[in-house]
């Protein structure tokens, strides 16, 4: 498949990115990596791809400038995926931009800045929610180094796939550093949807190079890759 994967923005793009056009490649699809996102308003270009992989954060950022998507580039890319084709959305590439409230519309929900948390970055297993769901075939309970999201924004009609469980506990969190309370839980992880006719596959995972090596991680994305060109059953 030819896939165009849009990065760039307030993560560590610059060792996760490889990382997934390394295995991407690997897997037999044509990839195009691009941190400008201007291809999303050109309907010619983007009929030459058959899905859109997005490991961004689009938003407007102290010190990393308005990377927010401009108007053309967020009607050509619901446009895109409402006529039929995937998109595979990979951790906080679902961040919510104040520009297109809309957005979480398409995803299904996810991160919400000032909103949504985690605890530090460390290591903890990733539980299979559903066996049998298209995303995880081939997949068993895991250890991943990653974020574990909580407090984000989910969506009716989302099939969660993956949880993360969390104990209570209080963390430092924010610019500041200050403590806050993280009440634990079972929490999403990744689930699929639909917008229109095109087929959505939200993974929360995948905050570093070292998380993107983790080779369930990997086995899940290219899961939905399959899945998001409607070659992964139902």
């Amino acid at each position: 498949m030819k896939l165009l994967v849009i990065s760039g923005g307030r993560h560590p793009y610059a060792e996760s990115t490889p990382v997934l056009e390394t295995f991407l490649k690997a897997a037999g699809h044509q990839v195009t990596v691009t941190e400008d996102p201007s291809v999303l308003a050109d309907s010619a270009a983007m009929r030459g791809y058959d899905q859109l992989v997005f490991n961004t954060r689009r938003e407007n950022i102290a010190d990393f400038g308005d990377l927010a998507l401009p108007e053309k580039e967020r009607r050509g890319m619901a446009s895109f995926i409402r006529g039929g084709k995937g998109f595979v959305c990979l951790h906080i590439s679902t961040c919510l931009s104040a520009t297109w409230p809309e957005y979480h519309e398409i995803t299904g929900g996810g991160w919400i800045t000032g909103t949504s948390y985690h605890p530090p970055y460390g290591q903890y297993t990733v539980n299979i929610h559903k066996p049998g769901h298209p995303g995880v075939r081939g997949v068993s309970d895991f250890a991943t180094n990653d974020e574990l999201y909580m407090g984000i924004a989910f969506k009716e009609g989302n099939e969660v796939f993956i949880t993360g469980t969390a104990t209570d506990g209080t963390h430092p969190w924010g610019a500041d550093r200050k403590p806050k309370a993280m009440q634990g839980g079972m929490f999403p992880l990744g689930w699929t949807r639909k917008y229109g006719k095109g087929n959505v596959f939200v993974l929360l995972l995948g905050h570093n190079g070292l998380s993107f090596q983790t080779p369930e991680f990997q086995k899940i994305v290219l899961n939905g890759v399959t899945w998001a060109a409607g070659r992964g059953g139902d």
